[in-house]
């Protein structure tokens, strides 16, 4: 099988559904953003020791639902739930209880994981503004935005402390 096809020559892609729209469309904007969020996270994840790098990984595997219902449009049976919003409410109050939150801003690059984790969280937080523009809503709203929050969290573990901002 070879990977080129030559359809998307003319700049255009494929939907799951089989209809063709503009690659700087609204929707593969989306999705695209989405799965930039999943690359920069595989960097996080080959760096990471045991748990950090399972728990990139779960994300990881949710962000392809994210990315499936984005591109097919609709909800599947598949797509992003309500269990998945609540899963990342609860890795996100699971870390929080083993340090103290900063309560200033932060600065990233304390680590280069902190630093990684603060890029995908700001790739996220692109994905969700073209996901609202291409008209998600729901459960991938939803989950895109805890995302973003937990991602956050996960830099500040990596950072081994609260640290507040210097001037």
């Amino acid at each position: 099988m070879k990977i080129y096809t030559r359809r998307g020559d003319d700049g255009s892609t494929a939907l799951g559904s089989g209809e063709r729209l503009r690659k700087d469309s609204s929707l593969p904007e989306a999705y695209g953003a989405v799965d930039e969020a999943q690359t920069v996270l595989g960097l996080v994840r080959a760096e990471a020791e045991d748990e950090l790098a399972g728990l990139v990984e779960a994300i990881q595997r949710d962000l392809w639902r994210v990315m499936g219902e984005l591109a097919n449009r609709s909800r599947r049976v598949d797509g992003v739930t309500s269990d998945m919003v609540a899963w990342l409410e609860a890795q996100i109050d699971s870390l929080g209880e083993r340090f103290e939150m900063p309560t200033e801003f932060v600065i990233p690059g304390q680590t280069r994981t902190a630093a990684l984790l603060d890029l995908a969280r700001t790739v996220v937080r692109r994905a969700e503004r073209r996901a609202l523009t291409s008209g998600a809503g729901g459960a991938v709203m939803a989950y895109l935005n805890r995302l973003s929050d937990l991602l956050w969290v996960m830099a500040r573990w990596q950072e081994g402390e609260s640290l507040p901002s210097r001037r």
